[in-house]
């Protein structure tokens, strides 16, 4: 048996939204690459993933143009319509749907639902006699195709009787004699299927469904009050009108659904059917006769264009049949009844076998870890995927017919964890901005003060010169002492003001050599005049304390973060010093208990010249200078305060974190 795709998807209008996955009852839908598909060889036809596609991605194969190659032939043609139409054609009569079928060139126009009533009498037939075998009604294509492919040991067990459709397709051979192409329209997708496979091939020429002929009647302009009105070419139909409602199969077979003994059973819908033949497989259900409709009767086919109710159809179909059931029209039902009792209405069935050997369950417990699933309370089971269970679900990935993107749960953490990465990304990229800013600051302030410093270096020089010098014969004039004292001193504040500017403009190259820092910090500490008020304390909690590093301005680093601590704590504290690090990065951190930043202040403390000292205690080039050095050792440098006794212990923290291999050149 060769596979014919039915139903395409187009990949334009495909969003992926699984809903497909969800509603196919035989999963032929996989998803790879992020794209829907339909598996050809599982497919049965059945429709579902064509009606709850919202943005109709689903594409079923258009059979418009063999039956407009027929009809343009000349020779005749027989069209087919199926019991359903009075719920297709509300809108109009049912003698203007038969003026139409004819307005587009058919040459005969017939019920299916007489044909119906020849098979619902084999049923009848069937149950009577000493056969004890238990059958699955086949008057569904969909069912059909599912057990043959899904469950091909039950093909023994399908009822050996020809569907409607080509049960009226024989009688009209009877009538017009095999040359006559017959082609059918109804609601049904998989009736093309049907209508193609090898054990039925040429019993029918073509299946349409009421939206194609709804789509041939639109480009051929007929319209109901376009045509001239007409009858149905007898063998008209009398109870086989019933069949596409649920249980109308039933009924026109005269056989009673007795739900005491349960030897026959009638289910509809995607849900039930799968379950009722799972039932069958399982033999957990012994119904003489269980007849199975895919969709809820097939009145609610894929091929059907109306949006009314379930209900609603079932009303038109029953007040259809009801009408047209006089008893001069039973009289003639009759008689053509018995004129085709001999047309034979008997075939065979063909197992398809799709089915695929499970996987082990070692192969789908790895599937469900690499979806985060590793205990049972992970598997969620929410069916967002398409699927009824996360093992399911864990099956089709193996056998490539899903994705592990497919589970929400899953996609929801990987995308928490994407935010988080953009998050930490967007912080670093923040950082370096900033950083980026803050040495173009400094680049400039640099260049201003080298100018500035080198302009006021030489006059500098000569006032500092000069003022010594009268400092030397200051005993000839004792009432100028005071006085040439003052302009020493501050002669000397200048100069050692220009001194800093030009350190803070002199671009230093780093010399990096093999340092350990904590005996770095050990020196700094013992080499800084720290007051008597104020306590240190050092806590190391690092294994390899080397490091790459430029020591001289490493140590001038600690001396200024050392100086703003002690300006900090005027009335005494404590200084703590901690040492840490990892595979990549070595860090230290310097904690006083002093008064602490106000916040207004914090995000400019790198500034150059910005100070809260008083005037003549600092230049504001100490943090400045320290964060040019950091950055220049391709590290990163932190700061902490608190100036608010209420909101717990004042004072600030410093914290510079630097690489342990020197940057590349």
């Amino acid at each position: 048996m060769q596979a014919t795709c039915f139903v395409q998807t187009i990949k334009e209008r495909c969003r992926v939204c699984y809903t497909c996955v969800r509603e196919c009852p035989a999963k032929a839908i996989g998803i790879s690459d992020g794209q829907a598909r339909v598996i050809s060889e599982r497919c049965i036809g059945c429709g579902n993933c064509v009606r709850v596609c919202s943005q109709g991605a689903k594409q079923v194969m258009d059979g418009t143009q063999n039956v407009a190659r027929l009809l343009r032939k000349g020779a005749p043609v027989a069209a087919l319509i199926a019991p359903s139409f009075p719920a297709e054609f509300e809108e109009c009569k049912y003698e203007e749907v038969v003026g139409m079928v004819r307005a587009l060139g058919f040459r005969y126009v017939h019920e299916v639902g007489f044909a119906a009533d020849l098979v619902a009498r084999c049923y009848r037939e069937l149950l009577a006699g000493d056969d004890k075998t238990n059958y699955i009604a086949t008057t569904c294509p969909a069912l059909v195709g599912y057990v043959e492919r899904y469950y091909p040991d039950l093909v023994p067990q399908l009822a050996p009787i020809v569907s409607p459709m080509v049960a009226a397709a024989r009688v009209l051979r009877r009538l017009y004699g095999p040359e006559v192409p017959v082609v059918f329209i109804g609601p049904c997708i998989a009736k093309k299927g049907e209508a193609a496979s090898e054990n039925l091939k040429g019993e029918v020429a073509e299946a349409l469904t009421f939206s194609e002929f709804r789509q041939m009647l639109s480009d051929a302009g007929i319209r109901p009050e376009t045509v001239q009105p007409g009858e149905f070419d007898p063998p008209w139909c009398g109870p086989g009108g019933l069949f596409p409602i649920s249980r109308g199969l039933l009924q026109a077979a005269e056989i009673k659904e007795d739900l005491m003994d349960g030897k026959v059973m009638a289910t509809d819908g995607r849900t039930n059917f799968v379950e009722a033949v799972q039932a069958v497989a399982s033999n957990s259900l012994d119904a003489h006769l269980l007849e199975i409709l895919c969709c809820n009767g097939c009145i609610m086919g894929a091929g059907m264009t109306v949006n009314t109710t379930l209900f609603w159809r079932r009303n038109l179909v029953g007040r259809y049949v009801q009408q047209h059931w006089t008893e001069s029209r039973k009289r003639q039902w009759e008689s053509d009844v018995a004129r085709f009792s001999h047309v034979d209405l008997s075939r065979d069935f063909s197992a398809y076998d799709q089915r695929i050997a499970q996987p082990s369950r070692d192969q789908i417990t790895g599937i469900l870890k690499r979806m985060g699933k590793t205990k049972p309370e992970d598997e969620l089971n929410c069916g967002a995927c398409g699927y009824d269970s996360c093992i399911q679900h864990a099956i089709a990935i193996h056998f490539r017919l899903a994705e592990t993107e497919m589970c929400l749960p899953y996609t929801i953490d990987k995308l928490k964890d994407t935010v988080k990465q953009l998050a930490v990304s967007h912080q670093q990229l923040v950082n370096t901005q900033e950083a980026l800013m803050h040495s173009e600051r400094l680049a400039s302030m640099g260049q201003l003060a080298a100018g500035v410093a080198h302009e006021v270096n030489n006059p500098l020089g000569i006032v500092l010169m000069h003022s010594h010098m009268l400092l030397e014969q200051a005993d000839k004039f004792p009432e100028w002492r005071e006085d040439l004292d003052m302009i020493a001193e501050q002669a000397d504040r200048c100069k050692r003001i220009v001194v800093r500017l030009l350190h803070f403009a002199r671009q230093n190259k780093a010399v990096f050599r093999m340092v350990d820092l904590y005996k770095l910090m050990l020196h700094a500490i013992k080499a800084y005049p720290f007051p008597d008020k104020i306590q240190t304390r050092v806590e190391s909690n690092i294994r390899n304390p080397k490091a790459d590093l430029d020591p001289d301005q490493i140590n001038q680093v600690i001396t200024n973060i050392f100086s703003n601590a002690c300006d900090a704590m005027p009335d005494g504290g404590t200084l703590t010093v901690t040492i840490d690090g990892d595979d990549n990065l070595v860090w230290f951190s310097v904690q006083d208990t002093g008064i602490g930043i106000p916040r207004e202040n914090q995000s400019k403390i790198f500034e150059p010249f910005f100070t809260t000292k008083q005037i003549g205690k600092g230049t504001g080039l100490g943090l400045a200078v320290t964060y040019g050095i950091v950055k220049m050792h391709r590290g990163d440098i932190y700061m902490v305060s608190n100036n608010d006794p209420s909101e717990g212990q004042t004072g600030t923290k410093f914290t510079v974190k630097l690489p342990r291999k020197a940057p590349d050149e």
